[in-house]
This record gives C-alpha cells, structure tokens and sequence, in this order.
C-alpha cells in the first residue's frame, strides 16, 4: 500500500510541476466617463424659412475595460471592449437607424449597434521572447509617431518588435479587408482584399524618440462588380518628439505616393497616380504655472482639375487629433451630434482635410492655432485657444475657401489621481466656404459647451 501511494503522489507531483498554468494573473484596466453636450446650432447654413435654427442637448457616456490574462511571464492574452457607449434615454439605433445598425464603428470591431450594448474590439496573443515581442490578433490598428494623423481602428494583425539597444524595429502585416470565399460570405471573386504591410525604425534617447515608419498598401477590394481597380501605394511617416528644456516638440510628415486607380485593362478607365501629403509641428513652452503652445497643421486637398492624379483624400488630420471643440472635433462633436451641413452639401466630417461638397470629398486644409494656459493649482488646467483654418483646394462650384475661426475656453479639474472632470465651451465664427456655390447663401456661427466626467483605472 506504501509502494501504491508513493506511486501515486510522485506522478501527482509530477503532473503539478509539468502542467501548464491557466493564468496565473488577471489584469484590469480602462475608463469611463458621462458627459454632457449642448450644441447651439445643427446646421452651419442660414435659411431664411428657420428650418436651420435647431439646437440639441444631450447627456452621454461609455465604458471602456481592457483585460490581460498573464498566462506566464513574458505570455499573455490582451482583450478589450466597449459597452453602454450611448446617450442617455436616447432610442436604439436599430429601432431609430435602421440599417445604421449594421454599420461598423469607426473605432470598433463592432457595430454601432453593437457597441450600444457590448462590442469586443480587441483579442490578441502578446508574447516577449529573448528574440523580440510577437503578437497576433485583433488589435490596434491606425496610430504611427505623434497622434496627428491617427485614426485608431482595431484590425487583424501580426507584428513583431526587436530592440537592439537604443533602437526598435517594428514590422507588421494587417489584414483590413478580406472577400475571400468562405462559409459565411460565399464570393465568386478572387484577389479582393485589403492588406498593408509595415515597417518602423525608433531610436529613443531620454526626453524624446524619432522614428520613420514605412506601410505598403495593396487595396484590391475595389476589384470586383463595376469598378475593376486596385489601389496600391507607399505612406513615409518620419516623426519626432522631443523635450528641450521647457519645451515640448512634436512634428510628422506624411507623404503617400503610388497608384491611388490602376485598372486591368485602358477600356476598364484610367489610371490615376497619387501623390498626397500631410504633416504638422506643435511646440509646448511651460514656464510654470504658465504654459503657452502653438500648432501649424496641413493637409493636402485634391485638385479637381486633375483627373489622373489624387493629392488628397486618403490621408488627413486623424480621428484621434482634436486639436478644437467644434471644428475638427471627432470623438465629442462629431461622433455624438453629428455633422455641420452648409449650403451645396459642404459638410464637415469631424477631422481635418476632410470636409465634403457636392463635387469634392477632399478639399485639405491649413490650420493654425495659438493657446495659453495656466495650472494655478497642481490639480487644475484652464486653457485658451484660438484656431484658424482653410481649404488647401476649392471644389468646383465652391467659391471660398475659408473654414473660419474658433475660440475655445477648458478647463479640467483633477478631482482624484483616477477621477477628472472638464469644462468647455467653443464659439465658431464659421467661415465662406459653407456657403457653397453662391456668396449669396447665409452661413450662421455655432457654439458649443460641454462637461466631462472621465474615471480611468
């Protein structure tokens, strides 16, 4: 009986010592935050009917929880997801939309439907060997350098980073649209999917990092039915963000060059080259409790007159990048009272370069902006800003060019480390370019005040 329990216990023993942990660890982290929003005006167009003078107020919120399983040191598992992401007492979107309740988010895995109530965005595999980080999965796609010019939106991906001293190597390949065949969407195409291919160099020193990223797009999801191209181009993003004394530097270029249409046959159409640029400079002097800071922005617009080529349109400012309250404000404005129609369907869509007419989707833009700041208290930030921007490219039939300006006044009090509320209000003195076709049509300024309770944990 002594030989059977000795047996027994050694392969128990065994068996403890060679099973693989299911995780050993459980890591939380994320936001929530509830704010409130009133925006004076609906419409950037002045009709003498009234029909444009319409206000809207409304409260908001949304959950945000990521979560890493620590199967083992150097492995984990990374998941993330949104939930309640709506307005308060507000219909659902399937009851109210209809078909918008299909639609993907911009900034999710899933829809917005979806997100209404539960929508997971991330689920990937993170492992740090020896030899470099692997991961693989749905994770964060969109963010390169500085936060201008980012739109993040999760995507399948691999990537892998090696360090080597004071230098990274960063590469990766994203699946951003697959049409292949399968069980779920039978296809009776080939060759139509969307995949980029990456690869960053950083060197990081203490106070600041440098890098030059490079992505290769090959977009053959215009392939099929009536339009018969594919898209296939280059995107050079070198970046810098730095510390000189009291100042805060951060600058980015982004220069895309390529095919933006090549068909498979002259009969199909004409091919069309692109050459499209962006880039901005932002410099941050604290002297404290004193801060002052300013931004020069650009982003290319399209030319109508040139058929063959696209200088816009493809990239912009970024989702991300809210340099105002109003103007090119995504996450707040735009995602949650929606766009600013003028007259001839020129419309803002939340971030620069990209406002909309009848006859062109990409006009670019300039953008200047001068701000001030103060943190009388460790605890408390109160900031000035005045912004100014305008159309790098006119549509045909528009006849300014001029976006307008925006003041806006914030300020942000740290209640706790993990608990802040903020405070604004912008006034938009909007400009001639919503007047569309004719100097005739009326344009109306807006105005918009907000408040924001954001937890983090």
């Amino acid at each position: 009986m002594k030989r059977f329990w000795l047996v027994l216990l050694s392969l128990g023993l065994v068996l403890a010592f060679s099973a693989q942990a299911f995780a050993v660890d459980v890591k939380f982290s994320g936001s929530f935050y509830a704010a409130g929003m009133y925006l004076d005006k609906t419409t950037l167009s002045n009709r003498t009917n009234g029909s444009d003078n319409v206000s809207t107020a409304f409260y908001y919120q949304r959950l945000r929880v990521q979560t890493d399983f620590i199967v083992s040191p150097g492995l984990k598992l990374v998941t993330r997801f949104d939930a309640m992401e709506r307005a308060w007492g507000a219909a659902r979107k399937e009851a109210a939309y209809g078909a918008l309740s299909t639609a993907s988010a911009k900034d999710s895995y899933g829809t917005i439907a979806e997100n209404e109530n539960i929508a997971f965005d991330w689920a990937y595999i993170e492992y740090a060997s020896p030899i470099g980080t692997l991961s693989a999965g749905i994770m964060n796609d969109g963010s390169t350098g500085t936060i201008f010019g980012n739109s993040y939106a999760p995507a399948g991906r691999i990537k892998y980073s090696l360090p080597i001293g004071a230098f990274t190597i960063n590469t990766a390949y994203t699946k951003s649209i697959d049409n292949s065949s399968t069980a779920k969407t039978p296809a009776t195409t080939t060759d139509a999917d969307s995949d980029k291919y990456g690869i960053e160099g950083v060197y990081a020193w203490k106070g600041g990092k440098a890098g030059i990223n490079v992505n290769y797009y090959r977009k053959a999801d215009k392939k099929p039915a009536s339009n018969h191209y594919l898209a296939k181009y280059f995107l050079l993003t070198p970046y810098v963000i730095a510390k000189i004394g009291p100042v805060d530097i951060q600058a980015e270029l982004n220069w895309a060059s390529g095919k933006a249409k090549e068909y498979d046959s002259a009969t199909l159409g004409n091919d069309q080259t692109m050459d499209e640029m962006s880039g901005w400079i932002d410099a941050t002097v604290t002297f404290n409790p004193v801060y002052f800071g300013a931004t020069f922005a650009y982003v290319s617009g399209d030319d109508p007159t040139t058929s063959d080529r696209k200088e816009g349109g493809d990239i912009d400012g970024g989702r991300d990048w809210n340099p105002t309250l109003i103007m090119f404000n995504y996450y707040d404005r735009y995602f949650w009272a929606g766009p600013l129609a003028g007259w001839d369907a020129a419309s803002d869509v939340g971030t620069m370069g990209t406002t909309s007419s009848t006859t062109s989707t990409a006009p670019g833009a300039w953008f200047a902006q001068g701000r001030v700041g103060v943190k009388p208290i460790a605890a408390l930030d109160i900031m000035a800003s005045l912004s100014y921007a305008q159309a790098d490219k006119k549509p045909l039939g528009v006849s300014n060019s001029t976006y307008g300006y925006e003041i806006d006044v914030t300020g942000t009090y740290k209640i706790t480390n993990n608990l802040s509320y903020m405070m604004g209000v912008g006034y938009w003195f909007v400009g001639d370019y919503y007047k569309g076709s004719s100097n005739t049509n009326a344009v109306q300024n807006d105005y918009m005040l907000i408040n924001k309770l954001t937890l983090t944990f």
